[in-house]
């Protein structure tokens, strides 16, 4: 009986939150159409994501591209298919493995970096201070926060499926002394638009879910020190799983509209 109550209790506390970030995004996108715009505020939200992410993102994808080629290159040389390798890979990062993994670190970086900070802020008073003083604390704070990382992650995804790339050509030609000319036609013949349009516009949606939930998490903050730890790790561990829900959602829809 006692577990039955448990998993009501927290079935109840889950919904709620599905509840208040339902809300608190309606709100964003209501906000976002407000003048005045914080044009200002976004543009240095964008920098900042972007310039602290970079290097990151760029090493995660040079890393992924010699991984998977090497995981890889064994295998195709057993069925004599190791010149399908740069097509192979090519279409795995730029369809899948580059989005999702570049998402998940920016999920861990920027994310639990915007719960922390909205979380200190909170707890510290200075969002109370705001509205008192009769400044707008969710149009500045969260607005251009979520808009910054959302234009800011294509950007990212696009330089760290290059990069991955890169590293990906760098073990063809050391193992199978490719070229460079060559490795990347045999990457651009083998992809097409229908590639390159679906994993592009997912990026936005993945952008946009690591902004909601890490401001969500922020804005509303436990009171004390704890609160802040407890909402930059929630904010990371909630947008891990609303991304891969998301991205199973776009995979679904561009297989329905292949087959239409």
């Amino acid at each position: 009986m006692l577990n039955t109550n448990n998993i009501a209790i927290k079935l109840k506390v889950f919904f709620v939150e599905i509840g208040a970030l339902s809300y608190f995004t309606w709100r964003f996108f209501k906000e976002a159409y407000k003048r005045p715009f914080e044009l200002k505020e976004l543009v240095r939200q964008a920098y900042n994501m972007g310039n602290q992410s970079l290097l990151l993102v760029s090493i995660t994808g040079f890393i992924i591209g010699l991984v998977l080629t090497l995981q890889t290159r064994p295998t195709l040389m057993g069925f004599g298919a190791v010149s399908w390798m740069p097509s192979m890979v090519g279409i795995s990062i730029v369809r899948e493995v580059g989005p999702i993994i570049t998402a998940l670190v920016c999920a861990g970086k920027i994310g639990s970096g915007i719960g922390a900070e909205l979380g200190s802020m909170r707890v510290t008073e200075q969002i109370d201070a705001m509205e008192v003083s009769g400044t707008n604390p969710f149009k500045y704070l969260v607005v251009t926060r979520v808009l910054a990382i959302t234009l800011m992650l294509p950007l990212l995804v696009i330089i760290g499926d290059a990069v991955a790339l890169y590293g990906s050509y760098l073990v063809e030609n050391v193992k199978g002394n490719t070229s460079f000319y060559l490795y990347f036609n045999q990457v651009f013949e083998s992809l097409e638009f229908g590639d390159l349009l679906p994993a592009t516009i997912k990026t936005f949606f993945f952008g946009l879910a690591i902004g909601l939930v890490g401001c969500f998490k922020g804005y509303y903050c436990e009171k004390g020190t704890a609160g802040v730890g407890k909402a930059a790790n929630s904010a990371v561990v909630f947008t891990s799983l609303l991304l891969f829900i998301i991205d199973f959602i776009a995979v679904f829809l561009t297989d329905i509209f292949y087959d239409l």
